[in-house]
């Protein structure tokens, strides 16, 4: 499946997503995102079968890294993976909308329009090209990063062709003036649906309130006002600058030998324009902490609480994220879902998590709940925060975690496309090579107190900058906490 494969079918559904994916804190794990948290190898020999895992864990796959830089500066990372007679290959470039400038939407136009047009071939040629070799294009705009990623098969009557085809695609794009009309209505629509969703209403306020003048400040997306004046030139300027062969990591996996590897990665890299890799960008400055209401006719109200978290090479991340899924990132079981769900019945689901950037990212934690319930539910939520900050994990939970952890682990480089996930977020953050077999050791060997203090060091029960989106209406008490059965929220999710 492609990765947001541009704007032409994906700008609509920006405005859907339901509201923890407006930051893609928790579903970008990914690599959606493209985060390489949730991988670890250990050794297993081919594919292997339903029959074969008998209701066992999948085993751990052993992969074996290496790494170069092509003559123009691409960082590489490659595995094989002879098992199936196909390769994944993913571009990660910082060329996400933390590099837009003083042009909100400009790099998520730019990788839009990457497939839309090149020498001799519209957008329609292009996609029928692709698929009468079988081979699969993808590409997505982020904060940090934009992504261009093929699968093919590796017969060379297949990979050959499909190779120049995207090395057309991401080297030399037209940029076409009547595909960029067609786009920029498309987001012009998706922003006026926007202003009825108060979800995404909510998460741009948020993101506002929280990072100010920083490039994080604003949607990916761009606005109303900023992408109607993008012109061809910009991007062909943005293309130039960005998607230079030094800003770029190459990932690689399949059944490809190094030298095919090598071949490969040097016909992309020759494809793409000469320059360095971008500037690395500011530290964002700590925010004003405090409560912003958006009204909204509801019959349910958007709660989102959020501060500045990690950047993704933070020693305590390994801490952190094991922490986090005690607190609310674990779905079912965690103290948020407990507490707010279970115990009350005041939502369907609340979750928490850290989004680990380039320079810090946020931490949130967000959730939907009866309108008149709302003043109680987020004082609710910032009381159960405090608590776990000031007492830590137990141990009961700290071991669950763990478990859960080393269970649902290897499916994370499951498959090819999985790995090459990973190793673009490897390359993009510049983690080292192992730290797929890092990360879950470092988890496993983590006791209460560490979990505790890192915690506690990173947030704070009193710097959540809080957004609510719903009705000014007379507020009620909060049920008592039960083991029985809570009611659920009237109405169906607002997303």
């Amino acid at each position: 499946m492609s990765e947001r494969n541009g704007l032409r079918y994906g700008l609509l559904g920006l405005v859907l997503i339901a509201l923890l994916g407006v930051l893609a804190f928790v579903a970008n794990r990914p690599a959606t995102t493209a985060t390489a948290e949730t991988a670890t190898p250990a050794p297993t020999q081919g594919l292997q079968s339903l029959a074969e895992l008998d209701g066992k864990a999948p085993t751990r796959r052993t992969l074996d890294i290496q790494s170069w830089n092509t003559a123009e500066g691409a960082k590489v990372l490659f595995v094989a993976a002879p098992e199936l007679p196909m390769f994944d290959l993913r571009l990660t470039f910082a060329a996400g909308s933390s590099q837009d400038g003083d042009i909100p939407g400009l790099a998520t136009m730019t990788n839009a329009m990457l497939n839309e047009g090149v020498a001799g071939k519209d957008v329609t040629a292009i996609a029928e090209g692709f698929e009468g070799l079988g081979a699969e294009f993808g590409n997505g705009a982020y904060r940090d990063m934009a992504v261009a990623s093929l699968r093919s098969l590796t017969a060379p009557e297949q990979r050959q062709p499909a190779l120049d085809l995207f090395t057309q695609v991401i080297g030399a794009p037209t940029f076409p003036e009547d595909s960029l009309a067609r786009i920029k209505n498309q987001m012009l629509a998706g922003f006026e649906y926007q202003k009825q969703n108060p979800g995404k209403l909510a998460g741009l306020e948020l993101f506002d309130k929280l990072y100010g003048q920083h490039p994080y400040a604003h949607p990916s997306e761009g606005d109303e006002k900023s992408v109607p004046g993008i012109t061809v030139a910009q991007m062909r300027a943005f293309h130039q600058k960005a998607y230079a062969a030094g800003n770029v990591v190459i990932a690689l996996v399949g059944d490809l030998s190094r030298a095919d590897a090598e071949a490969i990665a040097n016909q992309v890299s020759k494809a793409l324009p000469k320059g360095p890799a971008l500037a690395k960008l500011p530290e964002p400055q700590a925010p004003k902490p405090g409560l912003n209401h958006i009204e909204f006719p509801s019959k349910q109200t958007h709660l989102m609480l959020a501060q500045l978290g990690i950047d993704r090479n933070d020693p305590d991340y390994a801490a952190l994220y094991l922490g986090n899924q005690i607190l609310g990132g674990g779905g079912f079981g965690t103290r948020l879902m407990e507490e707010v769900r279970e115990k009350r019945g005041l939502t369907y689901g609340v979750s928490s998590g850290f989004t680990a950037m380039q320079v810090r990212g946020p931490f949130m934690i967000g959730l939907q709940t009866r309108a008149e319930m709302s003043q109680g539910t987020l004082k609710l939520i910032q009381d159960i925060v405090r608590q776990y900050l000031a007492e830590g994990p137990t141990q009961k939970e700290l071991d669950d975690a763990k478990r859960e952890l080393a269970g649902s682990f290897p499916l994370s480089t499951a498959s090819n496309a999985d790995i090459v996930g990973q190793l673009g977020a490897i390359g993009f953050y510049d983690l080292p090579l192992t730290y797929l077999e890092d990360f879950m050791a470092k988890v496993q060997a983590l006791d209460v107190a560490q979990v505790k203090a890192a915690m506690a060091k990173h947030l704070s029960p009193d710097q959540f900058v809080i957004v609510t989106a719903g009705p000014t209406v007379t507020q009620k008490e909060l049920p008592p906490p039960t083991d029985k059965p809570a009611e659920m929220p009237t109405g169906v999710p607002e997303h």
